[in-house]
């Protein structure tokens, strides 16, 4: 989808995938280290208030300025702080040991704008940081149930840990599970989970 696509989407009444975070994030979260954690394709803020509402400074990052002020509105409403950042992925500098946490929820790229992402973060990670990653496989094309149609967009375990070079994986799986995040993620899924860490104290 593009920017003004994006847009659109993130101007309706409701969250396009709720307020709450997502499930794996949820359940993954004590993994990562105190500090500063950015969030990919962040959209309206739901993972970067949660982690923010643990203690993280977080740094939200989108393609849609209007998806970071309805992120900035739910961050007010839950009465925590976070940065927004209006970026392209792909021209994003990610910093180098620079973060405890990186956060992909659902991020869907082409696959040569996938690898040029992924490949920056175990060296943007500090040591002992962490990457919590979940998305559709192409399984998740016979559900239909959210995530983008085109094929190449959708993600394989084994193709996700070759991006990764480096990190040690503490979850690394496909899995088919119930995704209840908002109108655009509803019903039985088939994703892929990653928590991976950087070595390092």
């Amino acid at each position: 989808m593009s920017e003004y696509q994006w847009n659109d989407r993130f101007a309706e009444a409701d969250f396009a995938y709720g307020r709450e975070p997502n499930d794996f994030l949820r359940e993954s979260a004590a993994a990562i280290p105190p500090g500063p954690v950015l969030c990919l394709a962040e959209g309206q803020g739901r993972n970067a208030v949660f982690l923010a509402a643990r203690g993280h400074q977080v740094e939200a990052v989108d393609l849609s300025e209007v998806g970071l002020a309805r992120a900035r509105e739910l961050a007010a409403e839950r009465r925590v702080a976070i940065r927004t950042t209006v970026a392209d992925l792909e021209a994003l500098d990610m910093g180098q040991d620079a973060w405890s946490g990186i956060v992909s929820i659902f991020c869907h790229l082409p696959e040569a704008a996938r690898r040029a992402v992924h490949t920056r973060i175990p060296g943007a990670l500090a040591p002992g940081g962490v990457l919590i990653l979940e998305a559709y496989t192409p399984r998740q094309l016979a559900y239909g149930t959210g995530g983008p149609r085109e094929r190449e967009r959708l993600c394989h375990l084994e193709h996700l840990k070759e991006d990764f070079q480096g990190l040690v994986w503490e979850t690394a799986r496909e899995v088919d599970r119930e995704v209840q995040e908002g109108p655009y993620h509803h019903g039985m899924g088939a994703v892929v989970q990653l928590l991976g860490r950087k070595p390092g104290p």
